[in-house]
């Protein structure tokens, strides 16, 4: 996807389509830090565990119980933050997923796993409107 449609597009859908937290309103835009992942360096994994917490994040491809393809990802600090071991983490990436079933050893050994890296950045909104002084000079 190219990075600017991406962005916007992304952006968009955390601030007002997530259904895990409230669309941000208008009045919480002032106090707002934006921080951007760009995620890079995908590599094929040998299997499930072929990643390292803290290092990489983690893209997972399964099957549910119906046979349909879900997918999740978690960035390279999820696990880290979270104290997860790689296990715990990929019980929990299921979950986010969409698996409700019980989680076997041939659950996971069926998992294809993308591992990648990430570079962040960060803005306020405060320098967000000096950039946009800046542009308009």
């Amino acid at each position: 996807m190219p990075l600017h449609s991406g962005l916007k597009e992304y952006a968009l859908t955390s601030a007002f389509r997530d259904g895990r937290f409230p669309p941000i309103a208008q009045k919480e835009i002032p106090s707002l830090v934006c921080n951007v992942s760009l995620l890079i360096e995908f590599e094929q994994a040998e299997n499930y565990l072929d990643w390292e917490v803290g290092e990489h994040g983690i893209w997972i491809e399964f099957r549910d119980s119906d046979g349909r393809k879900r997918t999740a990802t978690y960035l390279p600090e999820v696990a880290k933050e979270q104290g997860w071991t790689k296990n715990k983490a990929m019980s929990s990436l299921l979950r986010k997923g969409g698996y409700r079933g019980t989680i076997t050893q041939e659950i996971l050994d069926n998992i294809i796993l993308t591992r990648y890296q990430s570079r962040k950045s960060q803005a306020t909104y405060k320098e967000y409107l000096e950039h946009l002084e800046t542009l308009e000079a």
